[in-house]
């Protein structure tokens, strides 16, 4: 089966906890994961500045990992990105900040990229929506 994946929760969060463990899973289970789309406050995961306690696990780079390793299609939106300071190269120096925060291998595209997953998918799994 083809799973498109959603995660609309900051990284900290519960949601993306068990948006991760899914995605982990399907892949375990043999089916596949067309895209990993984070959205709203999902992009919180791609920021390269995210900074956990000791005691608490980092999963914005579970997430940077999970992708890197299983060369995964995760998109961030650039919309949802822009609104909450996650920048790439281009995009900082089109606004004029000081730097880019976007970690690698995420990548910044529009709304349209979750709407064609949804359609080359099986499901389309949404974690943390409101």
């Amino acid at each position: 089966m083809k799973f498109a994946i959603a995660l609309f929760a900051p990284a900290h969060s519960p949601a993306s906890r068990r948006a991760l463990r899914f995605a982990e899973a399907t892949l375990a289970g043999g089916h596949e994961i067309v895209r990993l789309f984070f959205y709203q406050d999902g992009v919180h995961s791609a920021s390269a500045n995210v900074v956990c306690g000791q005691d608490e696990p980092n999963i914005a780079d579970e997430w940077r990992t999970f992708v890197s390793q299983n060369a995964l299609d995760g998109v961030v939106c650039i919309a949802a990105a822009l609104r909450r300071g996650v920048l790439n190269e281009e995009e900082a120096q089109r606004y004029q900040k000081p730097a880019a925060n976007l970690a690698a291998p995420w990548e910044l595209s529009g709304l349209g990229q979750l709407h064609e997953a949804n359609q080359l998918a099986d499901r389309l799994i949404c974690f943390g929506g409101q």
